[in-house]
């Protein structure tokens, strides 16, 4: 049976759909930078937002988003050319992208220590993940999470659904490293017990596989692109047409292991 000795896991986007706390810190982000008259989101703000989750690469963005719709750019222009944008945006508001991330960091932060039930009421985990997880991990596969969240959530996330994840397993945001030197450690932990590992990498976010790709040490890592998480249309062609990335989806998944390389 095919099956990996490593599964190495992306949080945000392959086990953890956070859209409902992303939409509601960028809100509040919003209202505390800029002031608006009427603190209620605008109808259907929310569902314009989600779909453009792909585009954003650190937290910080994720209310210039919502300036940007707010203030006449439409939705497809945001997706096809938002790194462009964001500079204009910047000078436009007068801002720098440290202090919105120090607003975003200092509200999310805030939130989380004075109402820690509310925050995680808003992540929710992708239907069958967590027992695929657990299945792994009981099978012997040695899983381990690599994430931009910081740790410490993902093994709140991971306890309250029940799930018994060994902490020193979850490389988060305190890590400061870049995903490519986390499996680096970990394959070369598993090397250190004699072991010569067989690599899956689940990433939702195509940039980040092609990262590794790009790393020659790291050439024999299998690479698949989870094509329910964050990312777009463009992005899943693209990786259908990589001789390296598999296109996972949801239903595979859940699924055995020899399902995953194929063609969903």
């Amino acid at each position: 049976m095919v099956a990996p000795d490593i599964l190495a896991l992306d949080f945000d986007g392959v086990l953890c759909d956070g859209l409902l706390e992303y939409f509601e810190t960028s809100w509040r982000a919003y209202c505390q930078l800029f002031q608006p008259e009427e603190v209620t989101p605008p109808p259907g703000l929310a569902q314009r937002f989600y779909p453009l989750r792909p585009v954003i690469e650190t937290g910080w963005e994720m209310p210039m988003v919502l300036y940007a719709l707010l203030h006449g750019i439409e939705d497809g222009e945001i997706l096809e050319h938002w790194r462009d944008l964001v500079p204009d945006l910047l000078q436009k508001t007068g801002l720098t992208w440290s202090e919105v991330m120090a607003t975003v960091d200092g509200l999310r932060d805030r939130w989380i220590q004075t109402d820690p039930d509310s925050w995680l009421d808003l992540q929710r985990f992708y239907p069958g993940v967590v027992e695929r997880v657990q299945g792994a991990m009981a099978a012997g596969v040695y899983t381990v999470i690599i994430s931009t969240k910081e740790g410490r959530f993902i093994a709140a996330m991971l306890q309250r659904a029940g799930v018994d994840f060994p902490r020193d397993r979850i490389f988060g945001k305190e890590v400061q490293q870049p995903k490519t030197e986390t499996l680096r450690q970990v394959i070369a932990a598993a090397r250190d017990r004699g072991q010569d590992p067989a690599v899956w990498f689940i990433e939702d976010r195509y940039q980040t596989l092609q990262k590794v790709k790009a790393q020659p040490d790291l050439a024999g890592v299998t690479l698949l692109l989870g094509d329910w998480g964050y990312n777009t249309a463009a992005e899943r062609e693209a990786a259908r047409r990589d001789d390296r990335i598999h296109l996972l989806s949801l239903a595979q998944l859940v699924q055995e292991f020899d399902t995953w390389l194929s063609p969903g």
